[in-house]
């Protein structure tokens, strides 16, 4: 390649045909029949979202030397669990607002979401078993997606159990979190680049690579994620900016700028990590330190970091194309509004 991956610049390219697709397809699987269950579903599977994971499983496979179509209904499952684990996430977080509308319980309930999330859980395997593959490559890339999403759970779990930094405890704090990114984000990135990679035909050292990609691309999101409410808001986000303030979540910068921040901002970390403030105020809070410490350029460059270190080895992927455009989306997870 002529281009080295980290430098790849963000452009136009076959990633747009990828994307129409994906929604075509997606689109196919949720029909308009008035029925309030169908109803539901769509109104969660076609809120316009990145898909980066479907793309991300859809390039995999072509980087390897197999064909998009080949992988199709694998990267259509692949968003039906990240959905379903939105819809659930939501709940749990109380966040009335997901990809700039209301969330599926703000707008149906409680109960009809559940039955959302659990739905669109059963249909992903209806979708996998439509790949044009053999047998044994199905059933390992349904072991992948289970596997992944085993380890978003475990995340999940882990992350209501972070404890807010201390005194001692501030690298052991961000050790938390980064377990926590790697369970709840990395392991969904991963396993779409495996899973595309399988279904493509690509060698095992090919799949081991496109995973290593998958996991950094997704640890890269989740620490950009985290910085979104001191860079945006909620309009430009399409979700709650107080969401993690909200919940007392210690998040990246949040952990960043009370290792590297003067004890003001370590106090201003621990005062509104204790639940003692309004989240609005807690917010407000958060966000003076992060920026008062420099945490926020730390954050970025620790973003970035990591997408670099995913694209480090994808020159060595058979399909120079293919491989461009998972350099691009690596770009795009480390620096995007939303």
């Amino acid at each position: 390649m002529t281009e080295t991956m980290s430098t790849v610049p963000l452009r136009p390219g076959a990633e747009d045909d990828d994307l129409a697709g994906i929604r075509d397809a997606l689109g196919r699987r949720r029909p308009e029949s008035g029925d309030r269950f169908d109803e539901m579903t769509r109104y969660a599977m076609l809120a316009p979202g990145k898909l980066l994971r479907p793309m991300m499983l859809v390039a995999s496979a072509e980087a390897v030397g197999g064909r998009d179509a080949a992988a199709l209904p694998a990267a259509v499952a692949i968003e039906h669990l990240h959905v379903a684990s939105l819809v659930h996430d939501d709940i749990i977080d109380g966040d009335d607002l997901r990809r700039g509308q209301p969330s599926v319980h703000a707008r149906y309930g409680v109960a009809d979401a559940i039955v959302t999330g659990d739905a669109l859980l059963f249909e992903l395997f209806d979708a996998v078993s439509e790949c044009d593959a053999p047998p044994r490559t199905v059933v390992a890339v349904i072991s992948e997606l289970a596997r992944a999403g085993g380890e978003l759970c475990r995340g999940q779990v882990r992350e209501a159990a972070l404890e807010p930094p201390g005194a001692g405890r501030m690298g052991s704090a961000l050790a938390d979190y980064l377990e926590v990114a790697a369970l709840k984000t990395g392991a969904l990135f991963r396993a779409a680049c495996r899973a595309g990679a399988l279904l493509g035909g690509g060698t095992p050292e090919h799949v081991d690579l496109l995973g290593d990609y998958g996991h950094h691309t997704g640890i890269a999101f989740q620490l950009h994620d985290d910085l979104l409410p001191y860079l945006v808001d909620s309009r430009a986000s399409g979700k709650p900016t107080t969401s993690d303030a909200s919940n007392l979540r210690p998040t990246w910068p949040v952990l960043l700028a009370h290792r590297d921040g003067g004890p003001e901002h370590r106090e201003a970390v621990e005062t509104a990590l204790s639940g003692a403030l309004p989240a609005g105020e807690t917010l407000e809070v958060l966000r003076s330190a992060v920026t008062g410490s420099g945490a926020l350029a730390t954050a970025r460059r620790g973003a970035r970091e990591r997408s670099d270190r995913a694209v480090a080895r994808l020159d060595e992927l058979p399909r120079p194309a293919a491989a461009r455009r998972l350099a691009r989306i690596a770009a795009i997870a480390a620096d995007r509004d939303r």
